[in-house]
């Protein structure tokens, strides 16, 4: 631990700092303070914050506090388990082209070049106007559209290494595939994968943020950061601070994750 911490720059520090503090005001303060994200108050409606909801009201009455609460935690899960299901399968399918070459390496370049082909955005909207109102298709469609970086990063990466002497005399050893992933492959690729991973985790919470600023998606009264949006722009000039709550929130996660992805100290 102490070593990462020294290897990392300040800018990703301060990321992980931000970051920090949006899981504590996330998963934790629910806990010590519990409140109904979905329960409405018509009288309460467009109320300045005060002691009970110190984040104040919505349109309908509804805490401002456990709604961004149980926003923060939709996105952060939805994006987490997107950028895992699309990272797994993308660099097991781009070690086993750069192994295997030839009819396989073509057939899966094949298949990522026609995801590639469809526009990103289109193919989420695609599958959530098959099933509407799942958060299912959203994460579907979102691990769809990332597996494919994580592909042609890995297969780049295993080319040149599965043809390195070292890994060539571990086979003469008679070191299986995994082995040779675990000790050759993986420390080459984790620190590119990995950053790609946070880039990936930012892109997911942006585009499940948009896809609700357009009513796709999660629909209401689900908490949802591009809803919560949707919902509080009529009401602006009356409250301003409820509006800029969601807006600042995506724009904490993402630059946190994004100051996370930056380079490591030279």
């Amino acid at each position: 631990m102490m070593t990462l911490l020294r290897k990392a720059s300040r800018a990703q520090l301060a990321g992980a700092a931000i970051l920090l503090l949006l899981l504590i005001f996330a998963f934790v303060l629910p806990l010590i303070w519990p409140q109904d994200p979905v329960r409405q108050q018509l009288m309460l409606a467009l109320q300045w914050p005060e002691w009970q909801s110190p984040f104040g009201y919505d349109h309908l009455g509804r805490s401002l506090f456990a709604r961004l609460t149980s926003a923060i935690r939709l996105s952060l899960g939805l994006a987490l388990v997107s950028v895992l299901s699309a990272m797994i399968p993308g660099i097991l399918l781009g070690v086993l082209a750069a192994w295997r070459g030839g009819i396989v390496d073509r057939g899966i370049g094949l298949l990522s070049d026609t995801f590639l082909a469809l526009p990103g955005l289109l193919l989420v909207l695609l599958l959530t106007a098959l099933v509407p109102d799942s958060a299912l298709m959203l994460y579907v469609g979102i691990s769809l559209l990332l597996w494919v970086e994580y592909f042609r990063l890995s297969r780049a990466i295993a080319r040149p290494i599965l043809n390195s002497p070292a890994v060539q005399a571990s086979r003469l050893l008679g070191f299986g595939p995994w082995t040779i992933f675990r000790r050759h492959l993986w420390p080459e690729m984790a620190p590119m994968v990995l950053t790609v991973g946070a880039f990936g985790a930012a892109s997911a919470i942006m585009a499940i943020a948009a896809l609700g600023f357009v009513s796709v998606g999660v629909r209401p009264p689900t908490p949802e950061l591009g809803l919560m949006m949707t919902e509080m722009l009529p009401y602006y000039d009356e409250a301003p601070y409820a509006l800029l709550q969601p807006v600042a929130v995506v724009f904490l996660l993402v630059l946190s994750l994004l100051l996370l992805a930056g380079k490591e100290k030279a």
